[in-house]
C-alpha cells in the first residue's frame, strides 16, 4: 500500500467535520425529509393511473391523473423549497457531492412533473403516449433522486436525529 493510500483525504476530512444539523426543521425534524413522501407516492401513482387509463380507456382515469400529477408537482415544489433552503443554509450539506446530485435529479423531476401536469391541463388527449412517457420518466427520476437522498441520510447522516443519550 502506498503512502498516499494510507493518509485520509484532507478535503473529505474537512467536509466530514462540518455540521449537518438541519436549518429548516420543526422540533428537530427536517421539513424536507417530512415533505417528500406524498410527492413521491403521487408521481408513482400517476404512472399507475396512466397504465389503468391505457388499459381501460375509462375517462375517470384522466381526471384522477390530472389531480394526481398536479398534487405531485405542487407537493414537489414544497419539498424543493425546503430542500433548497437546507442546501443553501447548511455548509455541511452543501459540501457533499451527493447533495448536488440529489438536487439536480430532484429539480429535473419537478420540471418533468410540471410538464406532465401541464399537458393534462392543456389537453387530456395527450395522456397517451406523452403523459405515460412523462410518468415513466418522472418515476425513474424519483428513484434517482431518492437514491441520492438515501445516500445523504445513510452514508452522511444528514437529517438524522441523534440525541445526546445515544
Amino acid at each position: 500500500m502506498s503512502d498516499s493510500e494510507s493518509r485520509p483525504n484532507p478535503v473529505n476530512q474537512a467536509v466530514n467535520e462540518l455540521d449537518v444539523t438541519s436549518a429548516v426543521a420543526i422540533a428537530g425534524h427536517p421539513i424536507h425529509a417530512m415533505s417528500v413522501h406524498f410527492p413521491i407516492a403521487l408521481v408513482i401513482g400517476t404512472l399507475g393511473i396512466d397504465i389503468f387509463y391505457w388499459w381501460s380507456a375509462d375517462p375517470f382515469w384522466l381526471r384522477v391523473g390530472l389531480w394526481s400529477s398536479g398534487f405531485a408537482f405542487g407537493g414537489g415544489l414544497v419539498a424543493a423549497f425546503a430542500g433548497t433552503a437546507e442546501l443553501l443554509l447548511v455548509r455541511g450539506i452543501r459540501g457533499r457531492v451527493a447533495s448536488w446530485a440529489h438536487g439536480v435529479a430532484a429539480m429535473t423531476l419537478i420540471a418533468v412533473a410540471g410538464l406532465n401536469w401541464g399537458i393534462r391541463v392543456q389537453d387530456t388527449a395527450d395522456v397517451l403516449p406523452h403523459g405515460l412517457l412523462l410518468s415513466l420518466l418522472a418515476t425513474f427520476l424519483t428513484g434517482l433522486a431518492g437514491w441520492h437522498g438515501g445516500k445523504l441520510i445513510f452514508h452522511h447522516g444528514i437529517g438524522l436525529m441523534v440525541s445526546a443519550k445515544d
